[in-house]
């Protein structure tokens, strides 16, 4: 029995993901480097020390990683401040949650502001105990740290703990946690190592919320 979930943001809750990787030309062509087509597929769900390592293998050992990131960061923020679309069902979803008494977490590799902002515009704050931003964290996805670290703030075991997921470095964290993994594929395909990993695939979170109010996860 499900006795809390994790959400992931990006590409989850919000229809954020093809929002992201606009944010890319802008911010390097400012400090006057190229820009990779490769380059948001590899950085999506990295945060820390990982993003740094991404942005190197592109741009060379002595790139200013924090330059890049500071203006991608605020690329987010002017964006991020006005509402952005809720994926399908979220609202369903949360408010059935919500009527079960069961706690539930945003674990993001986005910064609590971003997270923060999110949830308030769209009027969700109320409903999250536990948020853990990808900047509270040594590990991002695949690593599951985010994941456990969030699961052991509501004080729950990861094997009854439900981690709602979009892409494929948080199936890949999930599973690795040992929680119950749900993939609601948003840009990235289905693949067979992705079918290996969860425990279902939903198309929406209309169905997730099917799938749990008849048991099935």
């Amino acid at each position: 029995m499900v006795k809390a979930v994790i959400f992931d943001l990006d590409g989850l809750m919000f229809d954020t993901e093809p929002m992201w990787t606009t944010f890319w030309k802008p911010t390097l062509e400012s400090l006057g480097l190229l820009y990779y087509e490769e380059l948001p597929d590899a950085f999506r769900g990295t945060a820390g020390e990982s993003s740094r390592e991404v942005l190197r293998s592109f741009y060379g050992e002595n790139v200013d990683t924090d330059a890049i990131l500071r203006r991608f960061n605020d690329c987010a923020r002017e964006a991020f401040a006005r509402p952005v679309p809720k994926k399908p069902g979220l609202d369903k979803l949360i408010e059935w949650l919500s009527g079960q008494n069961i706690p539930m977490a945003v674990a993001s590799s986005s910064s609590r502001e971003v997270i923060e902002r999110h949830l308030a515009n769209g009027k969700l704050e109320k409903y999250f105990q536990v948020i853990v931003s990808g900047h509270e964290v040594a590990c991002s996805k695949p690593d599951p740290e985010i994941f456990l670290l969030a699961a052991k703030r509501m004080n729950v075991n990861p094997a009854e703990c439900l981690v709602l997921e979009d892409s494929h470095n948080g199936v890949r964290a999930g599973k690795r946690g040992g929680f119950i993994t749900v993939m609601v594929p948003d840009l990235l395909p289905v693949t067979e190592e992705m079918k290996s990993l969860y425990t279902a695939e939903c198309r929406d979170l209309f169905e997730v919320l099917e799938l749990l109010k008849e048991g099935k996860i």
